[in-house]
């Protein structure tokens, strides 16, 4: 399908007739957060542009979840600061995110019904709920008990929700992990779509084969810092890191 057939659901619906500031660029500077007395996250520095999909990619335990906590304004740094464009981080900035867990947390009511919650609590046009549906493919369960869906397709759901807030920056924690190859393509053609509207990507994955597929830049965590930050070409054709390399070379990264 073609970008100018589908529906738009991207904040930026409302631009024209009431423009708003720029969100980005986005910059980190000096993020630092400790765990037991461990910096689980080390001094990161970190700038992200105006368009386009980034990937966090890192072995486990590297921080690459609490690093998406931390640019959202879930958790607080203990040290350093995230700025966008140039303006600390509030209410109306994280209003203007959205955040997809690894594990969506579904209301405990219809398909439909959740997002009919998002769309009445952003004050939303809630006409929106079917193209929404429609577009993670749940447009016949609208009726249905979230509970009861599949593991995809409560994804898919969470997906939507976020989408439901119109953001200009969406933030996605392994959106794909475990679920069925249907469900991941279809969460990876929206992301391609979004990050062609305009809508700012940031994603954590586990996944090289999906950050090849999807991102426009590569952030490569280890032990809580930044040690690489490329152009997606650059960072697998030759990564300088040598983690870097032996991540990609599917060895054990400490």
């Amino acid at each position: 399908m073609s970008d100018a057939a589908l529906p738009f659901l991207g904040g930026r619906a409302g631009a024209a007739a009431s423009p708003r500031a720029p969100l980005l660029p986005m910059r980190a500077r000096g993020l630092t957060l400790r765990r037991g007395g461990v910096a689980v996250v080390d001094r990161i520095d970190l700038d992200l542009g105006l368009r386009g999909c980034t990937a966090i990619l890192g072995p486990n335990g590297a921080g690459k979840s609490l690093l998406l906590r931390l640019l959202h304004g879930l958790e607080p740094p203990e040290a350093g600061a995230v700025t966008w464009n140039g303006a600390p981080a509030s209410r109306e900035v994280t209003a203007r995110q959205a955040l997809v867990f690894q594990t969506p947390v579904l209301l405990r009511r219809s398909v439909g019904a959740n997002l009919d919650f998002v769309l009445r609590a952003r004050r939303r046009d809630r006409g929106l709920r079917a193209a929404l549906l429609d577009r993670v493919g749940l447009g016949d369960k609208a009726d249905r008990p979230a509970r009861l869906l599949s593991g995809g397709e409560k994804q898919r759901l969470a997906l939507a929700r976020a989408l439901a807030t119109g953001p200009d920056v969406l933030f996605l924690d392994e959106p794909t992990a475990s679920l069925d190859p249907g469900s991941v393509l279809m969460i990876e053609r929206i992301v391609r779509e979004e990050a062609e509207r305009g809508t700012r990507l940031v994603i954590v994955t586990h996944d090289v084969a999906q950050a090849r597929r999807l991102a426009d830049d590569v952030v490569f965590l280890h032990r809580g810092r930044v040690i690489e930050h490329a152009p997606t070409d650059t960072f697998f054709a030759a990564p300088a890191a040598e983690a870097a390399r032996d991540f990609l070379a599917g060895r054990i990264v400490l």
